[in-house]
């Protein structure tokens, strides 16, 4: 049997790529062995949207040409749909197939098994409309299932380059989607991750069909118990939006809203489409129709222009509003953005200095958060061991606002959900005693299905 071995850099969409892609060899009788082991092809799925994530997959390609410099090195990802020629001038690559043309990935490698000519596949993103039909029917070592449901954006935000490496927004149709839907399900999986590189931009490119009336569409699927959006824009949670949140009962709790800069003329340098009272607003409605809900967010520090000022008045903002976490990243240039050319950069020490502050108010903020559900019960689904604890009885995963849970219980309890007192908060994780497993979909009476649906 021949294999393959991966190796993955960037975001969950590179991770759910990476699952689809495993997939096509699967099916054609590869088996997937460790990236340090030797393999007959090796694939680096890349990333790009920092200059230091191009050099990283520089350094993989590298490292597999030397593991075994007879294997195939097929590149694809973000940095290979971008810069192909950088790829394929690295000795030892084979084939370069950049964020689209994925499903042909064996009929390259066949042909270089025959020919051993190299091969750049990469075309024009731009020109690209349609969504690649990719699934992935199951997850290695996962609990939840993602589900890419749109591809590409329209921003052009001025610190990012994703849109020249992904192309513009398209969404999966929705019968599609709601098919893999039900055979996630029928995998055993009880929730579902909406994944995409804007997500909330699914059905901007359809006509009377949009986010709203998918999550809608998602709530009639039986069996499916949880569903959550990886991230969304406040720019794109509107009347209609907040209405399904709050009515179905498989929404969860959790809603990632990237805010990036907590200053209106910072915002507005990076061409963000909300000013700060609009976000407040959002996430204000947002509190009222989901009691408990838990609001991440993506800052950005030291944006070119970013002020002592602005930056203290962003900080009082992001405090004000009280996150449940924030992921906090110091600006980083990149080449090919109008950012990148903006004169007023900021000094290095002064961005790091503003990261810790910013690192410190998120853990406040995040055992703030936790410490409001001591006593109380959360449904939990364990998703393994708890990590360092091996073999102790313990295991941990996540509630439906997202935070995680560590109790006692045995690796059967895995992929079930499970009923949890919080006994203990911290800053990233709560402890909690087991109270019982909640039966599953399939397990319920009608009465009980009738009462789970509200």
């Amino acid at each position: 049997m021949s294999t393959v071995a991966f190796y993955t850099l960037g975001c969950k969409v590179n991770f759910y790529d990476t699952e689809a892609i495993w997939q096509v060899f699967k099916d054609n009788n590869y088996e997937q062995v460790d990236f340090e082991s030797t393999a007959d092809v090796y694939l680096i799925n890349t990333c790009t949207v920092t200059n230091t994530g191009d050099k990283k997959s520089r350094q993989i390609i590298r490292r597999a040409v030397r593991r075994n410099p007879d294997a195939i090195i097929a590149v694809t990802g973000c940095y290979a749909q971008t810069s192909p020629a950088e790829i394929m001038a690295i000795e030892g690559v084979d084939l370069v197939i950049g964020t689209q043309d994925r499903e042909k990935i064996m009929t390259y490698v066949k042909q270089i098994q025959e020919e051993r000519q190299p091969v750049n596949a990469v075309r024009n993103i731009m020109k690209t409309r349609h969504f690649e039909e990719l699934d992935v029917p199951n997850f290695t070592e996962r609990t939840r299932a993602f589900l890419k449901i749109q591809e590409g954006c329209n921003n052009f935000c001025t610190f990012c380059i994703i849109p020249w490496s992904r192309g513009l927004s398209r969404s999966r149709e929705a019968g599609t989607v709601i098919e893999q839907a039900k055979q996630l399900v029928a995998s055993g999986y009880k929730e579902i991750v909406l994944t995409g590189i804007h997500t909330g931009g699914y059905g901007d490119d359809m006509e009377d069909y949009n986010l709203t009336r998918l999550l809608w569409d998602l709530d009639k699927v039986e069996g499916l118990e949880r569903i959550r959006i990886s991230s969304i824009e406040a720019s794109q949670i509107d009347d209609e939006m907040i209405e399904v949140l709050n009515k179905s009962s498989k929404m969860c709790r959790h809603l990632h809203i990237p805010l990036q800069a907590g200053e209106n003329s910072v915002l507005k340098r990076m061409r963000r489409k909300y000013t700060t009272e609009q976000f407040a607003e959002k996430v204000r409605r947002l509190k009222e129709a989901m009691p408990g809900v838990a609001i991440t967010t993506d800052i950005i520090v030291g944006f070119p222009g970013e002020t002592d000022e602005s930056f203290e008045e962003g900080y009082r903002f992001m405090e004000e509003l009280g996150f449940s976490e924030m992921h906090v990243f110091p600006y980083s240039k990149r080449t090919g953005t109008p950012a990148a050319r903006m004169t007023d950069q900021v000094d290095e020490e002064v961005k790091n200095e503003r990261v810790h502050r910013l690192i410190e108010l998120s853990e406040e903020m995040q055992l703030k958060y936790a410490q409001k559900f001591v006593g109380g019960l959360l449904d939990v689904i364990p998703e393994r061991e708890h990590k360092g604890h091996e073999g102790s009885g313990l295991i941990s995963g996540h509630s439906d606002n997202y935070i995680t849970v560590v109790f006692e219980g045995s690796e059967e309890l895995i992929g079930q959900i499970c009923r949890v007192k919080i006994t203990e908060a911290g800053v990233n994780e709560c402890r909690g005693q087991l109270v019982r497993v909640l039966p599953s979909y399939s397990e319920m009476s009608n009465i009980e299905k009738i009462a789970a649906q509200g």
